[in-house]
């Protein structure tokens, strides 16, 4: 099931980024960035949890639309991480890649669904 997928993959995306963010906290001391970073990353997978308990189609689709949001946004803080020297581990961005693609998909088959 692609929701299944969704969660487990959201899940292990927020854990490398508390990681990530950790690490770049510890040897650049650099916060301002990480912090936004942490609060995008993790929240896609909460998003995607209260998507499961929606109040119908629309309000299943408008959560994964907030998740695609977040997603978004933490790649905007990855490539500013990443474009300013602060990290130079790509997986990461990779991973958000392909979460934003997933996310995509699953709003498209639901809206799909919804018709």
């Amino acid at each position: 099931m692609k929701d299944s997928l969704l969660i487990s993959k959201s899940k292990t995306f927020a854990l490398e980024i508390i990681k990530v963010c950790n690490f770049i906290k510890k040897s650049q001391k650099e916060s301002v960035l990480t912090n936004q970073l942490i609060r995008s990353g993790t929240s896609i997978g909460a998003n995607i949890r209260e998507a499961q308990y929606a109040h119908g189609r629309a309000d299943f689709i408008a959560k994964l639309q907030i998740a695609l949001k977040e997603c978004s946004e933490s790649e905007y803080w990855i490539e500013l991480l990443i474009e300013s020297g602060y990290y130079d581990d790509r997986t990461i961005l990779e991973m958000c890649i392909e979460m934003k693609k997933l996310l995509i998909s699953s709003i498209n088959t639901a809206k799909r669904n919804t018709i």
